[in-house]
Formats: structure tokens, C-alpha cells, sequence
């Protein structure tokens, strides 16, 4: 098991009206962009959610699939269609995701894998209108291992060269609507309005021999998508800026629809040999 703590810092507030219709938009678009030939995001569940705790939410159930994905000693010893399955209760500003559990100030995460059940992810992620100065804000959070702190600069840190485009480059980007762009090195010290997102990310995968090797795999994956995401929400304020709650909802809703065509077709018959395989790596 291991957890690595990811700080990313935009030229947002954390409030409802700003960052969070953002990340709903971009999760929307950026998956539709993403899923093609069988792969991508399947939106199994999308639906309100109440808490006794937290209140009114969000309930969402999503498959993943991945294989092209995946590096060569991985797709060696996965089924061709593989999938990871992700629950996310969102009450933001809390959030529970589950591959396992996101807080957005509180968002909870869970990621489970359909072909190995013993490998999970934990996202807990917390936002705060600061350039990533709170050093303690985990430490409520039980700290079993030692935590490495990863910064995200989503103006200089270079992201896999098949994900670059030029107009979703915040260093050459400047919105219409905020004035907010092309960020320079050290934009964190000079930009206000400023918002961090932390994530604590747990990483376990129980399988002798690769465990090290597949969760190191997973983090950078992890980092690639943050960054990417977080560029991706800069770079596409001016589509989203003035939408409500309900504009990007009924987006989002659209969106699900289209993508979940673009994904199912092909693999509404293998699901339930993927299960079968989990059910066997469960037993054993």
C-alpha cells in the first residue's frame, strides 16, 4: 500500500459557483473526448443522493475501460475487456469516491477493478481557497505510512505529448470572460482569485510480486489525469463560466447519453465474464 499526496493549485475559488460546475463540465467533455473504439467512460449511474450526515448529494456509478491504456506487462494478464468500476458520493464540498473514497472539502472515491478485486484506490480530497500552504490538512486522516507531497503546476509541468494541444495550454491561454490566462512561472504567488485541490491518494494492490510495480504505475497515472483535467478546466472556463447548476447538469446529462453510445455497444456481452473472473480472484 502506498500514499502520495497531490496539491493543484487554479485561478478559481472553491465555491460552488465556480470550481465545481468547472470540474462537472470538464469531467463531462473530457470523457466524450476520451471514449472511442469500445474504451473509455461508461455512466452506469447517475443520480441524487441524500446523507443522513451529509445531506443532498450525488450518487455515480461509472465503468472505465481501459486496455489500450494499460502498459504491455499489464495487458499480458488481463482479460482483452477490462474495466475499473468508480463510486463517487458527492456532497460537495464533500465528496466520497470509491476505486475507494474523494473529499472535496470532502469527495469520496472508489475505484475497484473488475479483473483484480484485491487492487483499490482511495481519493480523499479536500478544496481550500489557498495556493497549497496547508501542511496539516490530512492530518486528521489516519497516517499509516509515510506521504510523499506531489505539486501539480498545470502551466509548467509537461503532460504525456498525445494529450498536448496548443489551446489548452494555460501558458498561451487567456479567457475572454475572466482575463484569467498565460501563466507564467510562478503564477501561484501573483494570481488571485486562488484554490487548491489536495488528494490523498491510497494505492493498494494486493498481489505478490507486481504490488510495487502497479502501484507506482497508478500514481503516475493519477498525476497524468489531475494534471490533464485541471488544464482542461482552465483552458474551457469561457464554455462553462456562465452556466448554472442545472445548465451543467442537464450538460452533463446529454453528455452521458452520448458517451455511454460511443462505449456500450461493445461490451454488453463480455461484462459478465469479466465478473466471473473477479468472482475467481475473489476465492482465491
Amino acid at each position: 500500500m502506498s500514499q502520495l499526496i497531490y496539491l493543484t493549485c487554479m485561478t478559481l475559488t472553491s465555491s460552488m459557483t465556480t470550481y465545481r460546475i468547472g470540474q462537472l463540465y470538464m469531467i463531462s467533455k473530457h470523457s466524450h473526448e476520451q471514449s472511442d473504439r469500445g474504451e473509455g467512460v461508461e455512466v452506469v449511474q447517475n443520480e441524487p443522493y441524500e446523507d443522513p450526515n451529509h445531506g443532498n448529494g450525488q450518487l455515480t456509478e461509472k465503468r472505465v475501460y481501459l486496455n489500450s491504456k494499460l502498459p504491455s506487462w499489464a495487458r499480458a494478464v488481463v482479460p482483452k475487456i477490462f474495466y475499473v468500476t468508480e463510486k463517487a458520493w458527492n456532497y460537495y464540498p464533500y465528496t466520497i469516491t470509491a476505486g475507494h473514497i474523494f473529499y472535496v472539502k470532502h469527495i469520496f472515491l472508489l475505484l475497484q477493478c473488475s479483473f483484480l478485486p484485491k487492487f483499490s484506490i482511495h481519493i480523499e480530497t479536500k478544496y481550500e481557497d489557498n495556493k497549497g500552504s496547508n501542511d496539516s490538512i490530512f492530518d486528521k486522516e489516519a497516517k499509516d505510512l509515510e506521504r510523499e507531497v506531489c505539486f501539480i503546476d498545470i502551466a509548467s509541468d509537461e503532460i504525456p505529448e498525445r494529450y498536448y494541444k496548443e489551446s489548452e495550454d494555460p501558458k498561451y491561454f487567456k479567457s475572454q470572460k475572466t482575463g484569467r490566462g498565460q501563466l507564467k512561472e510562478g503564477w501561484r504567488e501573483t494570481h488571485q482569485p486562488i484554490m487548491c485541490s489536495y488528494k490523498l491518494v491510497t494505492v493498494k494492490f494486493e498481489v505478490w510480486g507486481l504490488q510495487t510495480r502497479v502501484e507506482q504505475f497508478v500514481h503516475k497515472v493519477v498525476r497524468d489525469i489531475l494534471l490533464i483535467g485541471h488544464r482542461q478546466a482552465f483552458a474551457w472556463v469561457d464554455e462553462w463560466y456562465d452556466m448554472t447548476m442545472d445548465d451543467v447538469r442537464e450538460y452533463e446529462k446529454n453528455m452521458h447519453e452520448k458517451t455511454n453510445i460511443k462505449v456500450c455497444n461493445q461490451h454488453s456481452s463480455t461484462v459478465d465474464e469479466i465478473e466471473s473472473h473477479a468472482q475467481y480472484f475473489l476465492s482465491t
